[in-house]
């Protein structure tokens, strides 16, 4: 029987504290007591979990007094200040947010390709950007035996990649345009219904954003490949749920698309989606609310020596976000690292 925990939830009431909540009561995460918290604004609101109805409380120190587990699924800001209160406190942290994805000694972790990493953390543990966990899925069954040389990656993020505010942006964009009114928008830059955006977060002086800055720097720290060159590209696109990224990879040595798909198909986490003589290929509609990582349009890459060319897809907010954290605290327990 596995031991139950005291669990604390930060950020309870947004899009990933919601679907981490789902998450533990789908999988049978072993919870002795939960605690839920949010900003001043979210408190006393009252969530479920396990027919149990809880109160949401402002998250502070005394919150973490007791527990054993900490999920962090609010912004950076809430993740610098607390998350370290709540280690201090004797908590193990899993944090959602880019505060310590990159910090040295913190571990940054999927578990499907990196649990290893999880020995000897330090009371913090960050789980990847979704649109990271995705590609290092999809790129480590084929980097452990034809190690990449070179990855261009172009992205397609859905809106709920900037929060459930965008995602109700979208909405209300869609009608505005429909009904002929004038878009101001305020999440994003530009209007996004009907449009795509070459731009997620902000601009770095080398003209890359922040997002692919990450998505390169991340993908790096979990495949353990340091020296990867790694150049990406990150569009918002109009999709409310799930980011698709389109790989092109140049490996080691020549490797067909029927060894790619073979071992892509027998690796934890991931299905191959892949007939094109009958449209089948994974998207984001059909993506949303599974929990794995898909992939198809698996081709050679005639651009590249060796190359190799991946479309990728999962849904960024009900799995891979939620879930891999879950799933974290899952292999903490099962290594009695915790």
């Amino acid at each position: 029987m596995r031991r139950e925990l005291n669990v604390a939830i930060v950020g309870a009431t947004g899009l990933v504290g919601r679907e981490l909540l789902k998450i533990m009561e789908e999988r049978g995460f072993p919870v002795a007591e939960l605690r839920l918290c949010a900003s001043d604004r979210s408190a006393g609101r009252r969530l479920f979990f396990n027919h149990w109805e809880l109160a949401v409380l402002e998250t502070g120190t005394k919150a973490f007094e007791r527990m054993e587990m900490v999920f962090f699924a609010a912004g950076p800001e809430v993740s610098h200040h607390y998350a370290p209160l709540a280690a201090r406190a004797g908590a193990v942290v899993v944090d959602y947010s880019p505060s310590f994805r990159l910090e040295p000694g913190v571990p940054l972790v999927v578990p499907e390709v990196n649990a290893g990493d999880l020995k000897g953390h330090e009371g913090v543990i960050a789980s990847p950007e979704s649109a990271v966990t995705q590609l290092v899925m999809a790129l480590s069954p084929i980097h452990r035996v034809n190690p990449v040389r070179r990855a261009i990656v172009v992205s397609y993020h859905a809106v709920s990649g900037a929060g459930a505010a965008a995602q109700e942006e979208l909405t209300a964009q869609v009608k505005q345009v429909q009904e002929g009114h004038a878009v101001v928008p305020h999440i994003f830059p530009h209007q996004i219904a009907f449009n795509v955006l070459p731009q997620c977060d902000v601009f770095l002086d080398n003209g890359y954003t922040r997002e692919e800055w990450r998505l390169g720097e991340e993908s790096r720290k979990v495949l353990h490949a340091p020296d990867l060159p790694l150049s990406a590209t990150c569009v918002r696109v109009p999709v409310l749920l799930g980011h698709g990224l389109a790989a092109h990879l140049e490996l080691t040595h020549l490797l067909s698309a029927d060894d790619a798909r073979q071992l892509l198909a027998e690796a934890p986490g991931l299905r191959v989606l892949d007939d094109p003589h009958v449209s089948l290929y994974p998207t984001p509609w059909s993506a949303a609310g599974q929990d794995g990582v898909f992939v198809g349009r698996i081709r050679q890459d005639e651009a590249l020596p060796n190359g190799l060319a991946l479309w990728i897809v999962a849904d960024n907010v009900c799995k891979w976000a939620a879930l891999n954290a879950v799933q974290i605290a899952e292999e903490l327990l099962a290594r009695e690292l915790i």
